[in-house]
């Protein structure tokens, strides 16, 4: 185990906490209002009495983001733990199928497959892990009979009280810093540098967003509204029809 120290980290999270912003930025750019419409459940809008095509852009493009930013996000913590883990434990992104990282410690082979919350997968995505668990576990253990492999599912945030999944163990949250760096309060520490000239790449966010919900409205009023009134029959064949 080596020490890390808190600079590292720092310098590490304001090195790379630009692509997140600059993916946020890139993501949007490249929206187009019938990707999105076509993407989303226009029932549920209808049910939801949305009147306005503001309201209505808005919220598709909110659901939209969310989902993308989840993903972009996940992918720098990821990254993020297996730096860590790699400065202390000498951790590795692993090739295997499935697996993002691996690491020896206390005479233990940890294979690990990291998500950003533990709410992240049905039954079958999860069945899919637990087979690339018992896939990467076959392979470490060729030629290395005796060798101890413990699968584990890290997730960036949240809770699990019961870690025991039986084939692996799910840390979260707390845990789960701590598992891939022996650092009781990491999950705290790492908060305070994700912040790095937040308000200033946010400002450049909000400026583009605020323009593709103009550009959008104006593009649904024109093509989806009749006399200033939805036309929910022309948006539904649109996402759901037969035919274009």
């Amino acid at each position: 185990m080596k020490p890390l120290r808190m600079n590292e980290i720092i310098r590490y999270v304001e090195s790379h906490i630009g692509t997140f912003h600059t993916k946020r930025l890139d993501n949007i750019d490249q929206l187009k209002l019938s990707q999105v419409l076509k993407r989303k459940n226009p029932y549920l809008f209808k049910a939801k009495n949305i009147l306005m095509a503001q309201d209505l852009v808005k919220s598709i493009v909110d659901a939209h983001l969310s989902s993308q930013e989840e993903t972009i996000f996940g992918d720098f913590l990821e990254n993020l733990a297996i730096f860590i883990n790699q400065r202390i434990y000498g951790g590795r992104k692993s090739s295997t199928e499935g697996i993002d990282l691996e690491f020896s410690k206390d005479d233990i082979r940890y294979i690990v497959s990291i998500k950003s919350g533990p709410h992240w997968g049905n039954s079958s995505q999860i069945s899919k892990m637990k087979d690339n668990f018992r896939k990467a576990k076959r392979v470490l253990r060729t030629g290395q009979s005796n060798l101890h492999v413990v699968a584990v599912n890290g997730c960036c945030y949240g809770r699990d009280n019961r870690p025991d999944k039986g084939e692996y163990f799910k840390y979260c949250g707390q845990v789960f810093w701590e598992f891939i760096s022996g650092k009781e309060n990491l999950y705290k520490d790492i908060i305070e540098p994700l912040g790095y000239k937040a308000k200033e790449k946010n400002e450049a966010f909000q400026q583009a967003y605020a323009s593709i919900v103009n550009k959008f409205t104006l593009e649904f009023a024109r093509d989806f509204c009749e006399d200033g009134v939805i036309n929910w029959d022309k948006l539904v064949a649109f996402n759901s029809s037969r035919t274009n």
